[in-house]
């Protein structure tokens, strides 16, 4: 089972929220959030394979979205939760969009952190680069190289420098079964942009706000 952390909501609540970080992450990035929700909701934050704490695949492992949602289910349904608010940023939030396609049923709102729901020109021609040098360019460059396109501003310095270090203790093979997921990308993409969902709506707690989206 993947390695995960529980935070009790201080106002004892029942409401759960997930964060799902992106490749190369892991849930520490998540410190900011969790000292906040924590108020409000019960917090569950998730290690994806081969990152942070979770356990590295074994050799010959192939990944799949479908996997991937099956590891975060095993999560939920260990520790009995029937429904979450979700949170994830770059990768995380296709995986969010992918629970909604398979689960609907475990899903309340989603919060998207540098969602990804397109890939433009741009994006294919860098991913089609990464492809071409991953076997002789130090795939650190690569985490980095997305570190700054995900969080490019100076509020997110300290975020941006755990992401990167972070990022430095994954193996080069595990970098590369999460890189060949992203060959199935496109597909995943086109249904998710099927998926209707209503426009964001500011939910306030204290002092701060989260955007949402609901599930049309």
């Amino acid at each position: 089972m993947l390695y995960h952390s529980i935070y009790k909501a201080e106002n004892s609540s029942n409401k759960w929220i997930t964060f799902i970080h992106g490749a190369g992450g892991n849930s520490s990035i998540w410190f900011n959030q969790v000292r906040f929700f924590k108020a409000y909701f019960n917090v569950l934050l998730i290690d994806l394979r081969g990152h942070g704490k979770s356990k590295v695949s074994p050799k010959g492992t192939k990944y799949t979205f479908n996997i991937i949602i099956d590891d975060i289910l095993n999560v939920l349904d260990y520790n009995k939760i029937e429904k979450s608010h979700f949170v994830g940023i770059s990768l995380g939030s296709i995986l969010i969009q992918k629970m909604i396609q398979l689960h609907s049923n475990k899903v309340e709102k989603i919060g998207l952190g540098g969602a990804i729901l397109n890939l433009n020109l741009q994006s294919r021609f860098l991913m089609y680069m990464g492809k071409l040098t991953q076997s002789v360019l130090p795939f650190i460059w690569i985490y980095t190289f997305f570190a700054y396109v995900i969080m490019p501003y100076k509020a997110h310095r300290k975020s941006r420098a755990l992401f990167i270090k972070e990022a430095k203790k994954i193996s080069h093979a595990e970098f590369g079964r999460w890189y060949k997921l992203t060959a199935t990308i496109l597909p995943v993409l086109a249904k998710i942009r099927g998926k209707q969902l209503k426009p964001p709506t500011p939910i306030y707690y204290g002092n701060s706000r989260l955007y949402v989206f609901t599930i049309c």
